[in-house]
């Protein structure tokens, strides 16, 4: 009887045993490790979007001395040798892409037809809203343009009060002419397109960035009989990326790196630029 009793005791142990899934000393299977998490951080990394492309898509306007094309047709200017260099240590290669509507630079980046905004974009709260933006790496303000026959009479802020003044639509002149109560004021595509609308005679005076007029106004240049006079603010360049983007971490890192072995002071001193220190 005691025999019987084992044998069944013995029995119902191997049963429960293969019910519950038990192992034996045998069995050296495991269970697949869950990389969710992994795939998860990888997809919502920017950076590693961008570094899969191997490729960099940069917004940009024609806009010098800031990106610009040479006689070549190959872009140039300060923005862009700092974005080639900033590719370079990244390992991806710059792609500059035209965007026909600066006001839309927000919504270029969250569609991803755009990774960045590098042309000398002026920092303000509300661009910080919609997106990441980099360190501050240059000094910029915005200045009043118009022929030099009209130097002296749009000399001050309040002298264009009255005066036909074209803009950059989307730009930090556009804001600071509407602050100022301006209205009389055309908002155009393009900051060259401002200086085309006081050439043609359509407005008296253009308001836009300094580091532009410097490049496009004056002896040797299309625009001879062009001066800039006074400043209504002062500003400073930064990069624009999406909203949450590792990859703003991560150049604003190499643009320490670039400054501290004097990548961008040589660039602002061939481009004649101020840079932020």
């Amino acid at each position: 009887m005691k025999k019987l009793m084992a044998l069944v005791l013995a029995a119902l142990m191997l049963f429960t045993m293969a019910a519950c899934g038990g192992k034996t000393d045998g069995d050296t299977t495991t269970a697949a490790p869950d990389d969710t998490q992994g795939t998860a951080a990888a997809e919502n990394s920017d950076l590693a979007y961008i570094k899969g492309k191997g490729k960099m898509i940069i917004g940009i306007t024609e806009y010098a001395p800031m990106n610009y094309l040479d006689e070549a047709g190959n872009w140039t200017g300060f923005d862009t040798e700092f974005a080639e260099a900033v590719c370079a240590k990244l390992g991806v290669t710059p792609e500059f892409f035209v965007l026909a509507d600066w006001d839309a630079k927000t919504n270029e980046l969250n569609a991803k037809t755009i990774d960045c905004v590098w042309n000398g974009m002026t920092i303000t709260e509300d661009l910080k809203d919609g997106m990441d933006i980099s360190v501050p790496y240059v000094i910029n303000a915005q200045v009043i343009v118009c022929k030099a026959d009209d130097a002296e009479k749009y000399a001050t802020v309040e002298s264009i009060a009255d005066a036909k003044i074209a803009v950059e639509g989307g730009s930090a002149a556009e804001k600071l002419v509407a602050e100022l109560g301006y209205n009389n004021v055309t908002a155009v595509t393009a900051q060259s397109d401002a200086l085309l609308e006081v050439k043609s005679g359509a407005a008296d005076v253009a308001v836009i960035d300094i580091t532009m007029a410097k490049a496009m106004t004056g002896e040797g240049t299309s625009y001879e009989d062009f001066t800039y006079t006074a400043s209504l603010s002062e500003e400073e360049y930064g990069i624009g990326f999406r909203k949450g983007s590792d990859a703003c971490t991560e150049v604003n890192a190499i643009i320490a790196e670039l400054m501290a072995d004097g990548t961008l002071d040589a660039l602002a001193e061939k481009y004649e630029l101020t840079l932020v220190k």
